[in-house]
């Protein structure tokens, strides 16, 4: 059974497995490096964006 599982056995394809063409390297970048820190900057911005609506009201109250 240990022998079944060798990465030799890796190149036969599985039932139903379709894998599609590959990303190239400006798609990697920019799916797992760009998108992830776009995604932080806009969280913070709107994080930061309501903390100061929220100080502006304490200040006047």
């Amino acid at each position: 059974m240990l022998l079944m599982s060798s990465p030799a056995f890796a190149v036969t394809r599985d039932d139903g497995d379709d894998p599609g063409s590959g990303l190239s390297v400006v798609q990697t970048l920019g799916l797992f490096v760009l998108a992830p820190i776009a995604l932080f900057a806009i969280i913070a911005g709107v994080v930061m964006a309501t903390d100061k609506t929220r100080k502006q009201q304490q200040e006047r109250g």
